[in-house]
């Protein structure tokens, strides 16, 4: 029997079949222990942008973990090189002067994102503003506030109600969020949560002119925008640090993770604009709220060496190059009568939407015949977010796989 059990799995399958173990990477490969190579078609979950097995990273990460691998930030505390990233990042950032509150991860961030959402509204004297408001199909982490935030009705059954305080509405329409806020009233709402690409829910990207919209409404409603880059930050959007850069959003507070350190360690970090962290940096008033590995010494080094590498190497362009070749490459399967429609043309992210969802656990398997290592998102959705340094012939390669894959 397998000890280990597995995220978002059919332990009985796994159990049956076995699992899938990857020994090592390099570039937009990985390889399994019987050294069998794969492309790398979702950059491990989303996040090695940079490609596997850089030992720049390694190595800044070595460097600092025989010097201290971590002590706290809590209190008056920190390390060298997590302050060094804090301003590094402040310094990118969409809006001039955030903050930066380091966590472990993107449910980690969700979670502390909705914390400040009210906290913030409390220290303003206006405690009716708590319901949080998610998107249909949107996910946002596993956590308490994240799970009831996300779209993804799977994800929530069995659980009873988490977080009371928390809506969905269309993942599409503005108009639905403006519906929302007409029927509960905008002094009860504290924050929108928004993915500028769906993700994990299946790669849907915005419709024309729709970030642009909901930004809009926030702001006239006094409802705080949270952009959910947890996904699309740290290039993934293409040619921007960010899409909340991209698409001028100017958000309240974002939320990011796996690019930060290409995965090489577990980090995330919470951009918090000025004005929300006005209250908290005037004095007096604390935020009770932190992790112990949050802004870990050894991830910090891990993320300042990573963000090196794609600003030397170019990767922003990188991926833009991507959002195209991408889009053309993979247009052609949409004629195979197994393929509902591709979803492509903004970042380097795409999806192969299956007629038949339950067929993806299937695909999976027999992308790894041809020589692919991939993943199903959302209802039969072929997630597709390789690494930054792809090339185009590998591409080629990856569209090519797939359409051996589908028959």
């Amino acid at each position: 029997m397998n000890a280990l059990w597995h995220g978002f799995a059919d332990m009985g399958a796994v159990d049956r079949d076995g699992a899938f173990v990857i020994a090592r990477g390099e570039g937009a490969h990985v390889f399994d222990t019987a050294g069998t190579r794969y492309l790398d078609a979702t950059a491990g979950l989303w996040f090695a942008n940079v490609g596997h097995g850089r030992g720049e990273i390694a190595d800044a990460v070595a460097d600092q973990l025989r010097t201290i691998a971590h002590y706290s930030n809590f209190g008056d505390l920190t390390e060298a090189p997590t302050q060094e990233l804090a301003e590094k990042l402040s310094s990118i950032a969409p809006v001039a002067g955030s903050k930066i509150f380091f966590t472990s991860g993107g449910s980690d961030s969700v979670e502390t994102a909705a914390k400040l959402a009210r906290r913030y509204w409390h220290e303003q004297g206006r405690t009716d503003k708590k319901i949080l408001v998610g998107r249909r199909l949107a996910y946002h982490g596993m956590h308490y506030a994240s799970t009831s935030l996300g779209g993804l009705t799977p994800n929530k059954e069995g659980y009873g109600v988490l977080v009371a305080d928390t809506r969905t509405v269309e993942w599409d329409d503005a108009k639905s969020l403006l519906a929302l806020i007409d029927e509960v009233g905008a002094e009860q709402i504290a924050a929108f949560f928004c993915e500028p690409i769906i993700g994990a829910g299946g790669v849907y990207l915005p419709p024309e002119g729709y970030l642009a919209e909901v930004r809009q409404i926030c702001r006239e409603h006094d409802i705080l925008f949270v952009a959910d880059e947890v996904v699309t930050g740290f290039g993934r959007i293409g040619g921007s640090w960010f899409a909340s850069t991209r698409f001028d959003l100017r958000p309240d507070l974002m939320t990011t993770a796996k690019g930060l350190t290409s995965g090489y360690l577990p980090m995330g970090a919470v951009f918090i604009a000025p004005h929300l962290a006005e209250p908290f940096f005037a004095g007096g008033t604390w935020f009770r709220h932190g992790y112990t590995y949050g802004g870990h010494a050894g991830a910090a080094a891990a993320a300042l060496a990573n963000l090196a590498i794609i600003e030397r190497e170019g990767l922003l362009e990188e991926a833009a190059r991507l959002e195209s070749t991408l889009h053309t490459a993979l247009a052609p399967l949409a004629e195979h009568p197994r393929v509902a429609e591709i979803r492509s043309g903004l970042g380097a992210v795409a999806a192969v939407q299956l007629v038949d969802p339950s067929e993806g656990p299937a695909l999976v398997k027999t992308l790894r015949q041809h020589g692919i290592s991939g993943r199903a998102a959302g209802a039969g959705a072929m997630q597709i977010s390789p690494s930054f340094v792809m090339t185009d012939a590998q591409v080629a390669e990856l569209a090519d796989g797939f359409a051996r894959a589908l028959g």
